[in-house]
């Protein structure tokens, strides 16, 4: 089994899609890593060297921003437009959707489940 960047590759995928289930990393970098390094993209995971192991984790460390890293940068992009104070912060600050989605229907990702208003009472009966 193959780990890199603190993620466990699963063992039967092709390396070129268990390259994804790095945080950062999306068809486009997993192409341009296997050229980089000349691996194969048809080998399975299992079926790597150690060698190629190695390869693949270095060419990651040194050239990509992954996991970790690019989470806390995005939370920092996402903390200076709440304090800046753009529409975009105060989106984010509502948990509304930031990006001119629809919200009359539909957004219910961002804003939650629904959430009752008055509350309906049950009649009780004599």
């Amino acid at each position: 089994m193959a780990r890199i960047a603190g993620v466990d590759l699963p063992k039967d995928k092709r390396i070129e899609i268990a390259l994804r289930y790095i945080y950062g990393i999306g068809p486009h970098f997993a192409e341009q890593i296997l050229n980089k390094t000349g691996i194969n993209p048809d080998v399975r995971v299992n079926k790597l060297t150690d060698d190629d192991v190695t390869k693949l984790r270095t060419t990651i460390e040194n050239d990509y921003t992954v996991e970790g890293a690019l989470r806390g940068q995005t939370n920092m992009h996402i903390k200076r437009l709440i304090d800046i104070g753009s529409y975009r912060g105060l989106r984010h600050r509502r948990g509304l959707p930031a990006r001119g989605q629809r919200t009359k229907t539909n957004a219910r990702t961002r804003k939650g489940p629904r959430r009752s208003i008055g509350g309906l009472k049950k009649k009780t009966g004599k």
